[in-house]
C-alpha cells in the first residue's frame, strides 16, 4: 500500500488556512485533518484543536508525542504522532504548519507535500482585522512576513485565495487530485 501524503498547508496569517482545510476535507472526505496540540486558550476560533499549557506541551514534546513541533508567535505547536497511522492506512492528511517547520516535515516523512496559500496584502489585513486576535501592530508584524520564501526542494503546490471560498476549494481539490498515480 502506498503511504498518504502529508500536505502541510502554508500562508500567512488571515489567508485563509483553516477554511479552506475545511473546505476541502468536506469535498474529500477520505483526506484526514490533523488535529494539532498548541499552547493557546481553548476555543479561540479558526481551527480544532488540543489546548495545553506550555509544561504540558514540554512533557508531550519530551515524551515523542509529537511527529513535528515548533513555536511560532509566542505559541507552541504540536503534530500528533497518531498522524502516521492515517499515513499508514494510504490516508492523505492536511495539517496546518509553519514554514520554518517544513524542512523538519520534509525529512521526517517520505510522502510530503506543501500547499502554499497566498492572498493579496489587502486581502490580508482585511482578514486579519476582522479576527481580532491581535493589535495594529501585531497585524503589521504577520504582513509583514507574508512573503518569506519556502525553503527550497520542496514540492510546492500554489494557490491563491483572493476570490470566493468555494472557487479557492475548488481550484485545491483539482490541484491535490493528481498526485495520486
Amino acid at each position: 500500500m502506498t503511504p498518504g501524503r502529508l500536505i502541510a498547508v502554508v500562508g500567512p496569517s488571515g489567508v485563509g488556512k483553516d477554511s479552506v482545510m475545511r473546505g476541502i476535507a468536506e469535498v474529500m472526505p477520505n483526506m484526514h485533518l490533523v488535529r494539532r496540540v498548541i499552547t493557546r486558550a481553548p476555543d479561540l476560533g479558526g481551527e480544532d484543536y488540543d489546548a495545553v499549557s506550555v509544561p504540558q506541551f514540554q512533557d508531550m514534546a519530551a515524551n515523542g508525542a509529537f511527529a513535528i513541533h515548533w513555536d511560532a508567535h509566542g505559541l507552541f505547536y504540536g503534530i500528533p504522532q497518531t498522524v502516521r497511522y492515517q499515513l499508514n492506512k494510504g490516508t492523505d492528511c492536511l495539517a496546518n504548519f509553519s514554514r520554518k517547520a517544513l524542512q523538519a516535515g520534509a525529512d521526517a516523512f517520505p510522502n510530503f507535500s506543501v500547499l502554499n496559500i497566498k492572498a493579496k496584502p489587502e486581502t490580508l489585513a482585511m482578514r486579519l482585522a476582522a479576527r481580532g486576535r491581535e493589535s495594529e501592530a501585531e497585524i503589521a508584524r504577520r504582513l509583514a512576513k507574508a512573503n518569506e520564501p519556502l525553503p527550497d526542494g520542496l514540492n510546492v503546490i500554489h494557490l491563491c485565495n483572493d476570490g470566493p471560498l468555494e472557487n479557492t476549494v475548488a481550484r485545491a481539490v483539482a490541484l491535490l487530485q493528481p498526485a495520486r498515480v
